[in-house]
């Protein structure tokens, strides 16, 4: 819920999303360049707050712990977060610098890159000692990404905070969302992304992402994610392929799980959404991963997620509602694919 009465809820049931919020301008055309595009539609964004919106709206509880500008932005975007049902308890409000911009080019596939202006942007900002302890300490599930890692003070603040959610037994959920043209070189952003990355108990990455983080190793290679990316503690790590669909893999087992044909407008936020549908069934059955059978039903529930948002422009006003969800998933027998996320 969006008022501060996390007090109230089940641990078992309330997952936190920290890191960035900002505000995502995409263009109304597809096909074209920023300098081409005739006009933008103004979206909220970032990873961690689509993955809590996206919570709320498949009927989840969920928070978002991160800082934006004590401006007009900010405000909207705090705004959002308390009426999609997001506990905004952990929103912090800075007056020195502004709310973060991305502009996003849509090619006619659907899929985007971005243009950011953060420099530095209020999300770079957030302290330890503004951290709501107290809320974190409530949730069952902590998930991230990589970008609050690139500068300080955030970067120590994400740290603290991962390890807190550690020592109170949260479950780590962490999703790189690669953003190359944010950190200061590609060897950065791979040592960065690395440096967390033994913590985390869930991983989600794209077969781009696993390319990137191993060197341009096959990303479809089962034997490359167990030797590359797989460490003692993880439980779980999830591959997305894009038209194909995901990969899972947990210690005892491995397999596929196919997706939905749609039509892509926006890939924005679809990996988010995707997240969202996958935490919302871990919050309820933290042995998840134990139980391939349930894992799947998960894992086709998540896929159908990401593909309901791709059909969309933008990421928040895209992402589903859990009845979306279920009329969308064929019925009976039928078997799901291509599903497009990343």
């Amino acid at each position: 819920m969006a008022k501060n009465d996390s007090g109230d809820r089940e641990k078992s049931s309330f997952i936190i999303c920290f890191g960035e919020m900002l505000i995502d301008f995409v263009p109304t055309v597809s096909g074209a360049s920023l300098a081409e595009a005739p006009a933008f539609k103004k979206a909220a964004g970032g990873a961690p707050a689509n993955v809590a919106v996206g919570i709320a709206r498949l009927g989840g509880s969920s928070a978002f712990v991160g800082k934006v500008g004590d401006d007009e932005f900010g405000h909207m975007l705090s705004n959002i977060l308390k009426s999609n049902n997001v506990d905004n308890s952990g929103v912090r409000f800075d007056t020195g610098a502004r709310t973060a911009l991305a502009f996003v080019t849509l090619r006619a596939d659907g899929e985007r890159e971005f243009m950011f202006y953060r420099n530095p942007s209020a999300d770079m900002l957030l302290k330890e000692s503004e951290l709501d302890l107290h809320l974190i300490k409530k949730g069952s599930i902590f998930h991230y990404g990589s970008i609050s890692l690139i500068e300080e003070p955030c970067r120590s603040t994400h740290l603290a905070a991962l390890k807190f959610a550690k020592k109170e037994g949260l479950i780590l959920s962490y999703d790189p969302n690669l953003r190359l043209p944010l950190w200061p070189s590609a060897d950065a952003a791979r040592e960065g992304i690395k440096s967390i990355w033994e913590y985390a108990d869930v991983i989600k990455v794209s077969e781009e992402e696993i390319s990137f983080l191993t060197g341009g190793e096959d990303p479809y290679s089962d034997e490359v994610v167990y030797n590359k990316l797989f460490h003692a503690n993880l439980k779980l790590l999830v591959v997305t392929e894009g038209q194909m669909g995901c990969r899972y893999y947990t210690k005892k087992f491995h397999g596929r799980v196919a997706g939905f044909r749609v039509k892509a407008v926006d890939t924005t936020g679809a990996g988010d959404s995707f997240v969202s549908g996958l935490l919302i069934h871990l919050a309820s059955n933290p042995d998840l991963y134990k139980d391939e059978k349930k894992l799947k039903e998960a894992l086709v529930f998540a896929n159908a997620c990401g593909a309901i948002t791709v059909t969309e422009r933008g990421a928040i006003p895209s992402l589903p509602t859990k009845e979306a969800v279920i009329d969308f998933i064929p019925k009976g027998n039928e078997q799901p694919h291509l599903c497009l996320i990343s």
